[in-house]
């Protein structure tokens, strides 16, 4: 998760050719996802808790990342692509990411109980498509910009929405909300679970992966020791933060009926909000949690995760041998990721641990042996070559 820049095969650069271990890290996105959404409870604890917590929250923050990376493959890497074929490159960006937002529409209406984040990454690249030709360095720069900021931006919005009524004003007259059924371009934006203003900040981050050629072990290590660095700040400096401000558990707890609060530094368990939103919240690093910390531990692992796929492709070929199914499932993400939402529709969730974890078995089994099967004999998975089939209007743009 090519389809869409987020859920897709990686594009064949000029020079590099496919990116396996770009499919690799998305392949284990898409099961992280599946994780998420059929495992068993991370609450159970034991080690099996413990993995299935680590997929909660990471691996859209994973997804999320690669489809900054994908972007930057589509519209030119190393180097943009400028006249014609830059604009072109542009339009085909514009054409997916407005099938992500119909498409991710369609499923939520599906009504399952999966946060279905296709339409927020298919307004995020359009957000962030203006920077594409922007320098690694300046893109990353861009991304710790909106990791520290943004989080406090979305705060007082969401604190406005909750004090105010100017948030039903606007979903009244919003087209794409009367279309939907749902809260449109306010709830993407502001309140859904993947808000534009704080995702953006990993797309910037993949973007500015793009540039640098992760084909060098030392930049390679340079990216690790970047990876692991804000996985400390972010999970480390949360755990800090609500230690030593004053009542700052206590207040966490108390407004999230202290579910899971004294993991809230990294754990997805802290639940949600069932009180008004308290400042100690921006103090919070669980995965879903919109903070700065949270953004900073999620790109840390995300990076990490990318770092350690690319170098077991380049490495280590018996590992990467082994690998090919996840890398096959990682080049048809949509068509993996849309069949389990299918799925999770027609066949629902299974409460206790024991059933989900078959059920977590039977949707990752059923991805590796389809997603070999079709890579043997096609280049993109079905949804992928349908909406690559959308974007040939692009060929016309002059």
């Amino acid at each position: 998760m090519a389809p869409a820049p987020a859920l897709g095969g990686t594009p064949e650069g000029p020079s590099t050719g496919r990116l396996v271990g770009i499919d690799l890290a998305r392949g284990l996105a898409v099961l992280g996802m599946y994780a998420a959404h059929v495992g068993p409870d991370p609450a159970h604890g034991g080690p099996l808790g413990f993995v299935m917590e680590l997929a909660r929250g990471r691996s859209s923050a994973l997804f999320a990342l690669l489809a900054g990376f994908t972007l930057v493959l589509i519209t030119g890497r190393p180097h943009p692509r400028t006249g014609r074929a830059g604009r072109q490159a542009v339009a085909r960006m514009v054409i997916r990411s407005l099938a992500l937002i119909v498409l991710g529409f369609a499923l939520t209406a599906l009504d399952t109980d999966v946060d279905v984040i296709l339409a927020f990454y298919g307004l995020i690249f359009l957000a962030v498509l203006p920077f594409h030709r922007l320098p690694a360095r300046t893109l990353a720069l861009l991304a710790a910009a909106g990791a520290l900021l943004m989080p406090q931006v979305l705060y007082g919005v969401r604190l406005s929405i909750e004090d105010g009524d100017w948030a039903d004003t606007v979903i009244a007259s919003d087209p794409l909300a009367r279309v939907s059924d749902s809260d449109g371009l306010l709830e993407l934006l502001f309140t859904g679970e993947y808000p534009v203003l704080t995702w953006a900040s990993f797309m910037l981050a993949g973007m500015a992966l793009a540039r640098v050629d992760l084909s060098r072990s030392a930049m390679r290590t340079r990216v690790a020791v970047t990876g692991g660095a804000l996985t400390v700040l972010g999970y480390g400096g949360s755990w800090l933060a609500l230690s030593l401000v004053p009542h700052a558990r206590v207040t966490v707890a108390a407004a999230t009926d202290g579910a899971g609060a004294a993991s809230a530094w990294w754990s997805d368990t802290v639940g949600h909000l069932v009180d008004d939103t308290p400042a100690a919240w921006l103090l919070v690093g669980a995965p879903h949690s919109q903070t700065t910390f949270s953004i900073l531990g999620n790109t840390g692992v995300a990076l990490l995760v990318v770092v350690l796929c690319v170098t077991v492709m380049d490495r280590l070929p018996r590992c990467a041998r082994l690998a090919t199914p996840v890398c096959a499932v990682g080049m048809t993400a949509l068509t993996a990721y849309v069949l389990h939402i299918l799925a999770i529709r027609e066949f629902g969730m299974a409460e206790e641990t024991g059933p989900a974890f078959v059920d977590l078995l039977l949707h990752s089994l059923v991805a590796l042996l389809l997603a070999t099967a079709w890579t043997r004999r096609f280049r993109r998975g079905p949804l992928e070559h349908l909406l690559h089939t959308t974007t040939l209007p692009a060929r016309h743009v002059r």
